[in-house]
């Protein structure tokens, strides 16, 4: 298929599934100087031209026989010149584009070096992708891996089965995940070995890293003695930017620390609890089109996301609380705002409020409280043509008012507590 020329600059949204291809044409395009926005290929219609109307895209691939157009070619040690712009939404629900805009070479450079002094990718490395390549975290993990000359395992959808198959006859070397992969995984493994199986083998791993969601206390001990020792690590961040990595071993001793700062970084907490970190040139961003929602993010050189914590003497960051605004689930950040707004859409429905409450498998599960004459399979529906699935409210609880403060700022807490 055809592809329009691109020109430095030049944005072009991703719509189609993760693959190897996807990620040459990504790095194909961030080598150039052309901006990839990754996007959930099960966005609804309605969720697409909304984030795209904001962006102006001057390509948008909706079809994975385009990809090879995209794809003109880079070498392992090539430097992309900008950085993907990823797609985060905030209070109020509306779509951000998260961009960086082009860097200087010394920047550049500089990012692609920090990640790699970091995880230590190399020639030799295999990386398993496990989570969409939508997400930040693991296409960076890919990028990161293939600019220092090693490979990538994209098995498809995320499966346990397909996923230990990979482990086993790929044997990969690192992997990004979050808590709910892994806790899939060690069910199925468990499910082997009690019909009489083996689990995998898992030598090969030097590095498994997660983030995303809490990870349960169980989970993580598990994890640390299923993988070689000193291999696993954890770390906190968000689509704007990274703040700190946690060797497991750390966190044995300081049971759940997030870690500290990453090299080059400072962190700051106020009196408050909201979290700064402070960054060098290259690790800078902003909200494109958005310079005042940039500047509320900024303080200095230290950058926030409302996230909340406490640090300890030796520095070691514990996380106290994430946006009230933010549910996390499977991984994914949610915002409650703009799942709101979807269904209050509905005829039925008069008032709505959507939640995150504890799950021991996806870390938080989204929950809408509403007031309406509305059923909940009606409800249900609607979001299905509406939200792609991890926003889709897994419960839905019926009430005659929706708890308010006296200015009517929902209390989501009263509605967590109340599931």
């Amino acid at each position: 298929m055809s592809t329009p020329l691109l020109r430095t600059g030049d944005r072009v949204a991703l719509l189609v599934p993760g693959s190897a291809a996807y990620v040459d044409a990504v790095l194909s395009m961030l080598v150039r100087g052309i901006v990839p926005i990754p996007l959930d290929p099960r966005l609804t219609e309605v969720e697409r031209s909304g984030i795209l109307a904001g962006l102006a895209p001057a390509l948008v691939v909706s079809d994975e026989r385009q990809l090879p157009g995209l794809a003109t070619g880079w070498q392992p040690g090539d430097v992309p010149l900008t950085r993907p712009m990823h797609v985060t939404s905030g209070t109020t629900g509306a779509p951000k584009g998260v961009e960086s805009g082009l860097l200087t070479r010394a920047d550049a450079s500089a990012l692609v070096a920090e990640e790699r002094d970091l995880w230590g990718f190399g020639p030799d490395d295999v990386n398993l992708v496990l989570s969409p390549l939508y997400h930040s975290a693991p296409l960076r993990f890919a990028i990161g891996t293939l600019l220092a000359g090693g490979r990538i395992v994209t098995p498809g959808a995320f499966d346990p089965i397909t996923a230990t198959a990979a482990i086993t006859t790929e044997r990969p070397t690192t992997m990004f995940c979050v808590p709910a992969h892994l806790q899939r995984l060690f069910a199925h493994w468990d499910a082997v070995t009690e019909a009489g199986g083996a689990g995998p083998d898992l030598g090969s791993f030097r590095l498994v890293a997660h983030a995303g969601a809490p990870c349960p206390d169980h989970v993580k001990r598990r994890l640390i003695e299923a993988f070689p020792a000193g291999s696993t690590w954890e770390f906190y961040g968000a689509t704007e930017g990274q703040f700190t990595a946690c060797r497991s071993e750390d966190w044995l001793l300081r049971p759940g620390t997030v870690g500290r700062a990453r090299p080059q970084r400072t962190l700051h907490v106020d009196d408050d609890g909201m979290i700064w970190c402070t960054v060098p040139p290259h690790a800078r961003f902003r909200y494109f089109n958005s310079p005042d929602k940039t500047a509320a993010a900024w303080r200095g050189d230290a950058f926030s996301v409302g996230d909340l914590g406490r640090l300890d003497p030796d520095g070691f960051l514990y996380l106290e609380g994430r946006r009230e605004d933010l549910v996390i689930s499977g991984g994914v950040n949610v915002y409650p705002a703009e799942v709101e707004n979807a269904l209050a859409e509905h005829p039925g429905v008069t008032d709505v409020a959507v939640y995150g409450v504890t799950d021991d498998t996806w870390g938080q599960r989204v929950c809408a409280a509403y007031v309406g004459t509305a059923t909940t399979a009606e409800l249900d529906q609607w979001a299905r043509e509406r939200l792609a699935p991890p926003k889709r409210p897994k419960q839905y609880v019926e009430l005659d008012e929706i708890p308010r403060t006296l200015t009517g700022k929902i209390l989501r807490r009263s509605l967590m507590q109340g599931s």
